[in-house]
């Protein structure tokens, strides 16, 4: 994803002599431009993503450096380079621990090295990276829109992945993402790369139809568990007012099944949006995952709504719960004790109303097939 902390080492380190203090697991980090920071008035120009490079002159004081972090980090920064040897000579242990604790890069090069050419040449790499990541996101976008171009596709990501592996795909919805400017959803895109840690070119995250898009390859799946629940966590402490819905694939064996993965999780984002949770694998959706691939919603509403119409009218025009009734009883294998605690009932009022039940649907409910035809129009009616 971009041009990143460890391709910056890899490629750079011995060149300007750079060397990692602290936060190093924040090597994935991806840097979109290097800024020079003096004093802290210039951080309300980043837009998260921004490599800071200070010679210290505005940041002498422990205590002014500790700050600096402390904004850098808040402000989606990739990372910190300090320029040691003349007004900074040693950092302070306090501001490396906290660069430990958060992840957040920080490094050092020595005073002999020239700050523009370095500057220069990072800036440049970042640009040529920024070009082979709209031609991998291009070419990903075709593989999901034209799943019969399949060697096409292949041709174009095969220097950058594998492209006969495993791929999954992540989307991540906030509800307001096409309404917003260009340059405020780049922002918050950044923002979300940066809590997406460990991941970097085994995966590339675009904007792609009013959501993100995260395609990954060849991350075993337990990783990719572990590091999305830490982003979940991350965006509940960091974000709270942002609601964010994301869901996962299956996991898919070569590109030609990129396709398959979108619209699965598609899916999962849907059914996590409308039940209110931050993350849905769309594995574990039980029979909703047949349900959610019917490509037509309206088609979907109407399957549900036709079988259980007299219950569904019967609520609207008498204010009862029938609907919800019968959810309860076949999701519990026909527990009258549970319609009755869910719907703060007396057990008699619960056999009551699951008699006039049966007499609306005609039906006694006692066979499985039955039940279970009615138990899939009830899970119509919740299918985004």
């Amino acid at each position: 994803m971009g041009f990143t902390i460890e391709d910056m080492m890899t490629v750079c380190a011995s060149r300007y002599r750079i060397k990692m203090e602290a936060g190093g697991l924040g090597w994935s980090n991806s840097i979109s431009w290097i800024v020079m920071v003096e004093d802290m008035t210039i951080l309300h120009n980043f837009a998260g993503k921004d490599l800071a490079v200070t010679t210290g002159l505005g940041f002498q004081e422990p205590s002014r450096q500790l700050a600096l972090v402390k904004e850098l980090s808040r402000q989606g920064a990739s990372g910190l380079i300090v320029n040691t040897g003349m007004y900074i000579m040693e950092i302070p242990q306090e501001v490396l621990s906290f660069c430990d604790e958060n992840n957040f890069p920080l490094m050092t090069v020595p005073w002999d090295i020239r700050l523009f050419e370095m500057i220069k040449d990072l800036n440049i790499r970042i640009l040529l990276q920024g070009f082979t990541d709209e031609q991998i996101t291009g070419a990903l976008i075709h593989a999901i829109e034209n799943p019969a171009d399949a060697e096409v596709s292949r041709k174009e990501l095969l220097p950058y992945f594998d492209v006969d592996g495993i791929f999954q795909v992540v989307i991540i919805e906030s509800g307001n993402l096409d309404t917003m400017d260009t340059v405020e959803r780049r922002r918050l895109s950044f923002q979300l790369q940066i809590y997406l840690e460990s991941i970097s070119h085994n995966a590339s995250f675009f904007y792609y139809d009013a959501a993100f898009v995260m395609v990954t390859n060849a991350i075993p799946e337990p990783d990719l568990k572990e590091i999305l629940h830490r982003f979940v966590k991350r965006l509940t402490v960091r974000m709270p007012d942002r609601k964010v819905s994301v869901g996962v694939s299956s996991p898919m064996k070569d590109i030609s099944q990129l396709h398959l993965a979108y619209q699965r999780a598609r899916a999962a984002m849907a059914m996590a949006a409308q039940t209110g949770k931050n993350l849905l694998w769309f594995d574990e959706m039980g029979l909703y995952r047949m349900l959610s691939l019917i490509p037509d919603p309206a088609l979907r509403r109407e399957m549900g709504e036709d079988l259980l119409r007299p219950l569904i009218d019967h609520d609207k025009s008498h204010g009862t719960e029938y609907v919800r009734m019968l959810e309860i009883f076949l999701a519990t294998g026909g527990s009258v004790k549970a319609v009755a605690e869910q719907t703060f009932t007396h057990r008699n009022t619960a056999i009551y109303r699951l008699g006039n039940i049966r007499k609306l649907l005609g039906s006694e409910l006692d066979d499985p097939d039955e039940r279970m035809k009615y138990r899939i129009a009830c899970m119509l009616l919740h299918t985004p």
